[in-house]
């Protein structure tokens, strides 16, 4: 048996969504289904840090990795669970913005860094927990990544964020990072008895029916205490509904994003070679400018609301 590491960045630019709930509990659910996971936490506020028992030090982050003053095994650090390592946020990561955005590879520079990571098979998932607005730091995870998962709550004002972000992942493909998919949008914090829930779901399934998880995440107060504990959800209370919740939502995540074959039963190869595959897009002061251009078009930045990351 083989493993082909997937990177997943989970993204919006709207914060209060449960984007951070989501990367910790996602991740948590599938170390417990024995599939082994690297949380990246990129968000400076460190939610997800915290969310898996973690706590914020200096200099264990991917900011020295991306200065070059550590190698990127010096800073995966495991939790007390089997199967989960995180690489935390720390508050440096703030001034990253301003800091890396005269650098010439700054589009590549995630992507350099994990490298090493993914090509090891160390891994079956890396998660990415971008931060919630879409500079240097979130495009250029989005160049490192292989698909972008997207958590939104099911109200009116979702449909405009997640209009921002899928625009945002075209002109990243376009410009950057030609293998980009859009991997699937969840539906978090979910009133399933609101019609204005039942009809944004429907208007969104309806639009991109099958990246659309069939999974609901619902409003749940054990979802919300589980952060100031250190403790994902699935391993507090495990019977709760968020957590059963996110169990099924990991188990619908595996069957869509299969990390493991056996050699034994690959396909055999064809009778004619495929066409070489092409190389991304050079990074030309062009392409460099599209890709950037996305993150001066989407308005002010928004935290994540602590309660609901």
């Amino acid at each position: 048996m083989e493993r082909r590491t997937k990177v997943i960045a989970i993204a919006n630019q709207k914060g209060g969504v449960g984007k951070t709930t989501t990367v910790v509990n996602l991740a948590a659910a599938l170390s417990a289904r024995k599939r082994a996971v690297l949380v990246v936490d990129l968000d400076p506020q460190a939610h997800a840090t915290l969310g898996l028992g973690l706590e914020k030090t200096p200099g264990i982050s991917m900011y020295p990795v991306l200065l070059g003053e550590k190698q990127i095994a010096d800073v995966i650090q495991p939790t007390k669970w089997n199967n989960l390592n995180v690489i935390p946020s720390e508050v440096d990561l703030a001034g990253a913005e301003l800091e890396f955005s005269m650098r010439e590879d700054r589009l590549d520079m995630i992507r350099s860094a994990l490298a090493p990571v993914k090509e090891s098979g160390a891994f079956d998932y890396i998660i990415i927990d971008c931060p919630p607005s879409l500079g240097i730091v979130m495009t250029s995870a989005l160049v490192a990544a292989d698909g972008v998962l997207i958590p939104i709550q099911a109200e009116f004002l979702a449909m405009d964020g997640l209009a921002l972000i899928t625009g945002s992942i075209d002109r990243i493909r376009a410009s950057a990072n030609p293998n980009l998919e859009l991997n699937g949008i969840v539906f978090t914090m979910v009133n399933s008895q609101a019609k204005l829930t039942q009809d944004v779901i429907a208007e969104v399934r309806g639009h991109f029916d099958d990246k659309a998880y069939e999974t609901l995440i619902p409003r749940n107060v054990r979802v919300s205490e589980a952060p100031s504990m250190g403790t994902p959800v699935v391993f507090l209370d495990p019977r709760s509904k968020g957590a059963e919740a996110y169990k099924a939502f990991a188990w619908e995540f595996m069957a869509k994003n299969p990390t493991r074959f056996d050699v034994a039963k690959a396909p055999a190869p064809a009778p004619a070679p495929a066409p070489a595959e092409q190389p991304a897009p050079e990074a030309t002061a062009e392409n460099v400018a599209a890709a950037e251009a996305v993150a001066t078009d989407n308005g002010q930045p928004t935290g994540d609301a602590p309660s609901n990351s």
